[in-house]
């Protein structure tokens, strides 16, 4: 089964706020495992480009690559961009809108974002844009009325900036469920992605890819094993009992919380 890299990346800064730290990469660490990507000879393609081969719609190159960013740190738009623009690599940002919105809140810790105003400018270096729901919840833990909330509007306010249709979403945490991947296609979405750790495949789930998330201790030679299709399982695979277990305690924890921040 061929093996597709999905590479899921956060902030790329050298002095990351402490929560997204373990999630963060320099901005040397990130030049040079672009520049793996590069050597590796696979093709950067974009997540509609897979979920368009998943629909049977065109075909992929031999040994595909896919680069996302999830939230939409201030590094985002502009050196980051850069350095994936210097080197024709084509990626898919997924943003959360309430933390890019002046004016409007998530439960993000504070950070350096992006602001909604710049989004346009990731389109001209060449990415797709993709929402990442308003406040950055954890969605198998909503109601169905917040649920369909956090995906509609984050949807609106992103298809109004660039305006076209955005049609992919990233789980917050990469937490979901079979009712949330069902509402998540009733809101207009042709994709999800998750987290998994894990590479995807040609038989991978469009509504649950498998992404492989960049941690400050991850080298170069992780990329490189990645890129040779190693080092990681291979998706679809069902979700483990310890995943199932996690998930109710999260619901419960909700329940009696409320909304929180799981990081």
């Amino acid at each position: 089964m061929p093996r597709i890299p999905v590479l899921l990346y956060h902030a790329v800064m050298d002095d990351p706020p402490d929560w997204i730290a373990e999630f963060a990469v320099t901005p040397k660490e990130f030049g040079a495992q672009l520049d793996a990507i590069v050597a590796s000879g696979r093709t950067p393609v974009t997540i509609s480009a897979l979920v368009d081969h998943f629909a049977g719609r065109g075909p992929l190159p031999l040994r595909p690559v896919v680069l996302t960013f999830d939230d939409g740190f201030a590094d985002l738009p502009g050196p980051t961009a850069e350095a994936l623009a210097a080197r024709a690599l084509p990626a898919t940002a997924y943003l959360t809108t309430g933390a890019i919105t002046p004016g409007r809140r998530s439960l993000l810790p504070p950070a350096p974002m992006m602001t909604l105003a710049q989004v346009p400018r990731l389109e001209q270096y060449g990415m797709e844009v993709g929402a990442h729901t308003v406040t950055h919840p954890q969605l198998d833990t909503l109601p169905a009325g917040a649920l369909r909330r956090e995906l509609t509007e984050s949807k609106a306010v992103l298809e109004d900036v660039v305006g076209h249709e955005v049609t992919h979403l990233a789980y917050p945490h990469g937490y979901n469920s079979r009712g949330v991947r069902k509402a998540v296609a009733r809101a207009g979405y042709a994709s999800a992605v998750a987290v998994r750790h894990a590479l995807s495949s040609e038989t991978d789930e469009a509504y649950r890819i498998a992404r492989l998330i960049l941690r400050r201790g991850h080298t170069v030679a992780d990329i490189e094993a990645w890129m040779d299709g190693r080092g990681a399982p291979v998706a679809p695979f069902p979700d483990s009992l310890p995943t199932m277990g996690w998930r109710l305690c999260r619901r419960i924890r909700a329940a009696v919380k409320g909304p929180v921040f799981a990081g």
